[in-house]
Formats: C-alpha cells, structure tokens, sequence
C-alpha cells in the first residue's frame, strides 16, 4: 500500500457531528446527522454559512427524531443529500442547486423499501452512509454494523423508469476483531475511494467504542477491492471528499463524527501517494 499522511487541517465552529462533506471552488459543504441544515464553509475567508434544508432547522436534534444525513455527493452542480434509512424518519432525499440555491425535498422510503426486501435487509440492518453517482448509475453504500453485517454496495442504473438493484457484498479488514464497515465513498475517474471504521457495536442505531477507521479503493466496473489501509485507531471518519490531485499523490479531506453534542468539527488532510 502506498504511504499516508495524516493531519489536522483546521477546525470549524458550528458543526457538530459531521458526516460528510464536499469539497467545491474553494469550499467545503458539510452535512451533519443531527442537524436539519447544509452547511457551506469558504475555506479562503474561514466563513461558514448555514443553509435550512426545513422550516425551523436545527443544529443539533434528538437522536430519535434526527433525519440522519449520512451521505452526500456532486452531481454536475447539484448537490444530493440523503437520511441513512436506519429508521421511519432517516428516509429524505434533498437536491441543493448550488448556483441558485434551489432546494427540493423528497422521501425515498419507498425505495429503501423496496432495498430491504429484494435483499432481505431488516428494518434495523438498513444504514445507507455513502453515496455514488455517475451518469448512468446510483450506488448506495449499505454500512453492515448491524447484527448480521450486511456491508454491501447496492447500485442501480440512474433512471426513474429502472429500479432493478444488484447487491455486492463487500468483506472488509478487522480491527481489534471487530470488521470494518462502510462510513463514505467518492468516485475518482474510474475508481471508488471509500472509508469504513470499526465500532464495537451491533446496532445501526445505538454507537459504540471507535476501534479505528480505514481508507481502501475498488474499481467501479468489477467493484474488486484493490487496497485498504488502516489510518486512524481512535477516529470515527465518516466524511471523504477529493481536495487536490498530482502524478504522484492525492489529498482527501475528512471529517469525523465524534458523537457528542459539540458544535465544532475538525477537517483532517489525507495524502496517498500515486
């Protein structure tokens, strides 16, 4: 595996738990799974913006009635938001237009679903955390923390006339014994870069000890995985996007959720090398 670097880029106020994050001309956009807004960081002038995703958004929200934004992505110059699907209430959808700041609200729990029962998912096993999008298909990226591990990528062509689903199950390394499982994903050209953390739990729902997380890479087309490397023993990171890319390394950003009520975040810096 290639060598890493891993380091703390700076620290925002007015976030917390950070889930996942895009990095877009010079800012950053940030979701959190206990807040009802879309957060919108100028990473030059260190000023952050709160978008309301509802009426009357909030910062932090019960964990029993928080919409759970867990992933989301860059499509062309929208962004799409999306709830884990881990309860009744996980189950929006919502498209940011960023160059009007348009927002549309949807509910896909017909689709989770559907997910569920094409592929034999319980209620409490769903816990969509990742999100990846091309031009001709979706791929959800189902966290297996829960009982029976269902860690998979479940994809599907990227039309509303076709809604036929293949599951992939993807086995990932241990730590400390206990198997790393999905946290984000981004797609890199034709490759997928994704995260997965270990946590010594086997609920969807309730958290557990951090054991430490990892990044890994597949290739979109035979989604084989072709590496994984442990980065951290101690951080739950939940959010990935791409910063900046040469012929020899490659810089993510990340955030982590820390599961506490605490309105800040810290933004790690990750390079690989090419």
């Amino acid at each position: 595996m290639e060598k890493f670097q891993l380091s703390l880029l700076f620290k925002i106020i007015g976030i917390g738990s950070a889930s996942g994050l895009v990095y877009h001309d010079d800012k950053l956009f940030i979701i959190s799974d206990s807040s009802t807004f879309l957060y919108e960081y100028n990473i030059p002038t260190e000023k952050l913006n709160k978008i309301a995703l509802t009426e009357n958004a909030q910062d932090n929200i019960a964990k029993k009635d928080k919409p759970d934004f867990e992933a989301i992505a860059l499509k062309g110059t929208d962004l799409v938001l999306l709830g884990s699907g881990s309860t009744e209430n996980r189950n929006l959808i919502f498209n940011y237009a960023i160059p009007t700041g348009k927002i549309q609200k949807n509910n896909i729990g017909g689709l989770y679903q559907k997910i569920k029962q094409e592929f034999a998912i319980a209620d409490d096993e769903l816990n969509i955390e990742g999100l990846v999008m091309n031009q001709d298909h979706i791929y959800f990226f189902q966290r297996g923390n829960g009982t029976k591990g269902k860690n998979a990528i479940i994809f599907s062509k990227d039309t509303p006339q076709n809604q036929q689903f293949k599951y992939v199950p993807i086995d990932l390394p241990k730590i400390k014994n206990v198997a790393a499982t999905f946290t984000d994903a981004i797609l890199v050209e034709d490759k997928i870069y994704f995260l997965a953390s270990a946590e010594d739990t086997e609920s969807t729902y309730l958290d557990g000890e951090v054991l430490g997380s990892i990044i890994g890479r597949m290739d979109l087309k035979t989604l084989k995985v072709e590496f994984t490397q442990q980065i951290s023993s101690t951080h739950k990171f939940e959010g990935l996007t791409l910063y900046k890319q040469s012929e020899k390394e490659m810089e993510f950003l990340l955030c982590e959720d820390t599961d506490s009520e605490l309105l800040e975040s810290n933004i790690y810096k990750l390079v690989l090398d090419n």
